[in-house]
Parts: structure tokens; sequence; C-alpha cells
């Protein structure tokens, strides 16, 4: 079950006696597990639209919210010799502020999520290219193998002799879930243009919906209540709906600020003030007893 405040912000029942567990010292955070998430562009029209998927209302974390294609960092991917085409680990360790082997395994799951649950795959043959249609059986074979974690994403790319794109990729923002959730994520969110020739589906046994949408549409569904979303999906939709295309967009991605954003819960007599540091659209007042005012 999850609820929903003005706007559509995923808002789980839950939070406010967590909350003030934390606060009172009785709760302990988990660790947060590694995860990369994508933002996948391509233009449309007068602008360029994002692909989205709604969660599945069955799904224990955010069921019924729209999100992206993303997951957690499979750790085998770590250390395995990838091909790899743009800039080197070393770079992206810099940009994503972890070590190199981290750096890798966070650019795999990036890519690998994105061909996990769309269907679309950030790699080629050559390191100029990508591969075309990935919807023939023995790719199918291939992808369900990934999603049931039977192989690596580092041992797919080499059994297939691919090279892995990461020059496709642009690391946008980074999220760490709150110390009050039972589940935790460092998620680093990345944007990418749908390759020539490839095609999105709704790969993911996660969802029951995927679509193509405008940013600039899909927050204003939010902020009528009619698209369910967590903080940082509309937080990233409202930064993306300021580039008309999908380049521009990626050419933005170098600049951007990746210091994570980590929400905080303060208590102020018979209220939790849930707020994220430079959101402040986010901000709640929770009474300890109800849902936020």
């Amino acid at each position: 079950m999850v609820n929903a405040q003005a706007g559509g912000q995923w808002y789980p029942p839950e939070w406010p006696v967590r909350i003030r567990a934390l606060a009172e010292g009785t709760l302990t955070p988990v660790p947060a597990k590694r995860a990369a998430t994508v933002m996948l562009l391509r233009d449309a029209g007068d602008g360029c639209a994002v692909h989205m998927l709604r969660r599945s209302a069955s799904m224990a974390f955010a069921g019924g919210a729209y999100a992206y294609p993303g997951g957690g960092v499979d750790p085998r991917d770590d250390d395995h010799h990838v091909r790899w085409a743009g800039p080197p680990r070393a770079w992206w360790a810099d940009r994503l502020g972890v070590e190199e082997t981290d750096a890798q395994a966070i650019v795999c799951a990036a890519v690998r999520e994105t061909y996990e649950e769309a269907g679309v795959l950030l790699a080629g043959p050559t390191p100029d290219s990508v591969v075309g249609d990935t919807t023939g059986a023995d790719w199918e074979a291939d992808r369900a193998a990934l999603v049931e974690r039977r192989t690596s994403f580092a041992e797919f790319l080499d059994r297939r002799g691919l090279v892995l794109r990461s020059d496709l990729l642009g690391a946008w923002t980074r999220w760490i879930t709150p110390e009050f959730e039972p589940r935790r994520y460092d998620t680093w969110f990345f944007v990418a243009a749908l390759p020539e020739g490839q095609r999105t589906r709704n790969a993911s046994t996660e969802a029951d919906r995927t679509v193509w949408i405008a940013p600039r549409e899909a927050a204003a569904a939010y902020d009528r209540g009619e698209l369910l979303m967590m903080p940082p999906t509309i937080a990233t939709l409202r930064q993306l709906a300021a580039y008309p295309a999908a380049a521009q967009a990626l050419d933005a991605a170098s600049a951007r600020d990746l210091t994570p954003v980590l929400a905080t819960a303060r208590l102020e007599e018979e209220k939790i003030v849930l707020s994220w540091p430079g959101h402040d659209e986010f901000t709640q007042h929770i009474p300890t007893g109800g849902a936020p005012a």
C-alpha cells in the first residue's frame, strides 16, 4: 500500500513510525546498496521524451509509481575484464566518487538494467557501434539469464564479444534512500539517448506499463496527482524539461553536481519535518500519527 500527498509523490504509510524510531535511536539504518538507473531519451516533435515504466502495484517497493529502468549493482561486475569504450574507468571513478572497480560495476548496472527492463543495449561489436535488433530468441535467452542472475553482465558481454559504450551515458545525479527506509539504495542516475535502430519494450517483470513521455508533460501529470512518483523521479523530470533535445541533455550531464541527495528528518513538537536538501518542494510536515500536512 502507498499513499500520495498533494501532487503525486509516493508516500509510504509506515514513514511516521520509522522516522520517530530513528530519531529516538531505536532504529538502526540498514546499509544502502549500490544501484543505477537510466533516463533513456529520444527526440520527439518539439522536444525530447523519456522512457518510463510503471511499477506493478504488487511490488513491495514503490508499487504503482512511475520510474526509470534501474536496479542494483551486481558485485560480479566489479573486476571482471570488460571491453570498454568511452572515458576510462579512472575517469568514471572520479566522476562517480568511487573506486575504479565500483565505477565499472555501477556503469555495468546502468547498461544491464536498461537492457533487462527496456530491451535496449548500449553495447556493440566495436567501440563505435551498437547492436541492432535485440528481440531474437537467442537475445531473449541471454536477457532472461541476466534477469535471473544466472550470468553476470560482464560475462554476457565477454561471451558476445561486445564493447560496453560508456560514452553513451552521462552521469546526472545521485540519490540515497533515507535512513529510516527498510530498503535503501545509493543510486546513480544516468541519461542516455536511444540508439539508432533499437526499440524499447516492456521487458520488465516488475512493470505493468511503459510510456515515452515528455518530461514537462509527466511533471504536469504528477502535479495534478495523476502520476505517482518518488522524489528523485519528479526532481529529474523537472531538470530534464529544460532540454529540448536528447543530445543537449547528454552534453549537460558532464557539468552536473553528483553530491548525494539524502533526506533528513527532525522532530518538531507533534510533527516530523522531512526534507531533501536542495529540493524544497518535497518538504513534508508529518503528524506523528497521520499523513503529511
